[in-house]
């Protein structure tokens, strides 16, 4: 049986029954911690779900100190393999290109996309199907919209980098879907690599996308990028777990 443990507002686990016991015998947890296991109607504490443990429970110096550690899991090998899947992090994109629309169309009006597309437009219907003239108005846009292009272009950058190197470990897109980067190890990665990591999606792109598609046969759910990043996409948001390195020990209440 998995239990959950509520503290300080917080909801933790799922646990073994077994560990959970082991716990409320040492100390580990209180008597007055709520507790929930599929089944029940609601959160009871571990005195009323366990009250043979409670009688072995030593009683804590001080009932009202803090607890000593937070309670949060560590990043076990098992946590390692919980890898995001492809169309869950197709989804967070999908989020995160609503949310950078707004900045980037911000930008475009500022540089005079409606004038340029128009001039494009009237163009196209005055080269009446001459293409080296369509072609010669394509370039006339693009040349006055390049400031524009490139600018959203580092906007979308910086903000892939700036949040997934952050205490977020992802952009607002992966929030919302509960998943997060990390290193090989499962830790927070660097500003650097942030921008290594979304520089390396060009090549994804150059390759019509595969690089992308890798993402739903390789083994660790990785795309081009991942790989040449050395990066995971894990299931969990950053603030589920403790922000140290992987360990595989699960027989404490360290966690």
């Amino acid at each position: 049986m998995e239990i959950w443990i509520g503290r300080d507002g917080e909801r933790h686990g799922p646990y073994k029954e077994d560990d959970v016991r082991q716990w409320l015998r040492s100390g580990q947890v209180s008597p007055k911690d709520l507790a929930w296991y599929e089944g029940l109607a609601d959160w009871r504490p571990l005195s009323v779900l366990f009250p043979d443990e409670v009688v072995h429970a030593p009683a804590p110096a001080n009932p009202y100190a803090a607890p000593t550690a937070p309670l949060l899991p560590q990043v076990t090998a098992v946590v390692l393999e919980d890898h995001a899947g492809f169309w869950k992090r197709v989804a967070a994109y999908i989020l995160d290109a609503i949310i950078l629309y707004i900045p980037q169309l911000i930008i475009q009006k500022v540089f005079g996309v409606d004038v340029a597309q128009a001039a494009l437009q009237q163009a196209a219907i005055d080269a009446a199907g001459n293409m080296q003239l369509v072609i010669a108005a394509q370039e006339r846009f693009y040349a006055a919209m390049w400031p524009a292009i490139l600018l959203s272009f580092v906007i979308g950058w910086l903000y892939f980098a700036v949040c997934e190197s952050s205490a977020w470990q992802g952009t607002l897109g992966k929030l919302a879907l509960g998943i997060r980067v990390t290193d090989m190890q499962g830790k927070r990665i660097s500003f650097p690599r942030a921008l290594g990591r979304y520089a390396a999606k060009l090549l994804s792109f150059i390759i019509l996308g595969v690089g992308f598609l890798m993402v739903a046969w390789t083994q660790r759910k990785q795309g081009l990028h991942d790989i040449i990043a050395g990066t995971l996409v894990l299931n969990g948001r950053a603030s589920e777990f403790k922000p140290n390195q992987a360990s595989s020990d699960n027989h404490s209440f360290s966690a």
